[in-house]
């Protein structure tokens, strides 16, 4: 019995380079469906920042005073 080139098997380059790519295949769909689900379970929303964060940073870039700042972080806390 005299076997050929392809035995069934997948044997040879051409047969490593395809279960490679069908490695590859199921790692980016599996982690399509990981970021989806992150995704949807977070709702759709990215990160916001809190209102403080937004106060401090106003702050810092001289938009409102000391006195309202004070005046605006006791209303938040």
């Amino acid at each position: 019995m005299q076997l050929g080139m392809m035995d069934g098997y997948g044997s040879g380059m051409m047969g490593y380079g395809a279960w490679i790519l069908w490695l590859i295949f199921w790692i980016l769909v599996i982690t399509g469906l990981v970021l989806l689900i992150r995704y949807l379970w977070q709702g759709g929303k990215r990160e916001e920042e809190s209102a403080l964060e937004i106060l401090k940073k106003k702050y810092a870039r001289g938009e409102i005073s000391k006195e309202e700042f004070e005046e605006k972080k006791k209303d938040l806390l």
